[in-house]
């Protein structure tokens, strides 16, 4: 998708099954089509709009009341929804979905594996209006779990949640804890800019610690061109961690040098109040740790009490 589409606005919604166990999906996304139904269902009645008479045909020929009226409820589903219907379906890991057009085509005639009819639908999508993936496991099993569904046709619970992550809308819940965290994140920044330059480098140690990296070094020891030389066990790499309360683009660029020729996988550059951006230059696995990134990272590491304790 190239550029946003405009949110849509359902008047309806419904989960199909393309095929048994989802056999013709790849074929209708390929054809715009929403392929349904078995050749013995009564579908010339119902091209007829003879609903009385399908129902007779079902009651018949199924095996108990029950199946007759849901089969009778599916045909009515797919040959009447109209044009504002949002019709959903699950292949290769994504939601697809589709509004389709008027009209049902009857394909008993045609060769091949597929369904007795179909209507034509203006494009399957795997993305939102945005161009977001909806992969499955990204959605509420809310949501999800329909595609477990062992008939072929149904309404597909808390639709105004799918209908919000196909527009790319927070959903309120969501919205409100992210509002909640930036404002975390700010609140942590002014603790952190507030720090003693000691206490700076105690809470750069604790970030690694609580990162999974092994400090080899003296924290603010004497080594010459660096605040930490920290270990990952896990990958076995070593960093070089150089830690400013002011820095820089110039101060950047020195211990950008010293991580050149020291050997190093990787340089830590943390810095709580930059002087101007601070943007590294063509080297690989140089971090640069500031301001808003640098407080989501203390507060992910569980930091927030310590630093408060620092301030307090």
């Amino acid at each position: 998708m190239t550029s946003p589409m405009h949110p849509i606005a359902p008047g309806a919604v419904r989960y199909i099954k393309l095929g048994p166990g989802g056999r013709w999906a790849r074929a209708c996304f390929e054809a715009r089509e929403m392929q349904f139904g078995a050749p013995d269902e009564p579908h010339d009645l119902c091209l007829a709009g003879d609903w009385d008479g399908a129902r007779a045909v079902l009651s018949q020929r199924m095996r108990t009341p029950g199946a007759a009226s849901d089969t009778l409820r599916e045909l009515r589903e797919f040959y009447t929804q109209g044009e504002d219907c949002l019709w959903i379906t699950f292949a290769d890991g994504h939601l697809w979905w589709a509004f389709a057009e008027l009209g049902v085509v009857d394909l008993r005639e045609r060769p091949g594996e597929h369904g007795a009819v179909m209507r034509r639908v203006r494009g399957w999508l795997s993305t939102g209006i945005m161009g977001q993936p909806l992969a499955m496991d990204m959605l509420s099993t809310r949501l999800t779990k329909v595609a477990a569904y062992q008939r072929t046709i149904c309404s597909v619970e808390d639709a105004d949640y799918l209908v919000r992550r196909i527009n790319g809308v927070d959903e309120p819940t969501v919205a409100a804890a992210r509002q909640a965290g930036d404002a975390m994140v700010a609140a942590t920044r002014a603790l952190i800019e507030r720090l003693h330059w000691s206490d700076f480098e105690v809470l750069v140690d604790l970030l690694f610690q609580r990162s999974g990296w092994q400090r080899v070094s003296r924290l603010g020891g004497d080594l010459k061109d660096a605040d930490l030389i920290v270990e990952q066990p896990a990958t076995g790499e070593r960093a070089l961690v150089q830690v400013k309360s002011r820095a820089d683009g110039a101060t950047l660029a020195r211990y950008e040098a010293v991580y050149r020729a020291g050997g190093y996988d990787r340089l830590f550059f943390i810095c709580h109040s930059p002087e101007g951006g601070l943007v590294p230059g063509e080297l690989t696995g140089v971090h640069v740790w500031t301001g808003d990134e640098l407080a989501r990272r203390a507060v992910a590491a569980g930091l927030v009490d310590w630093l408060m304790g620092r301030s307090a």
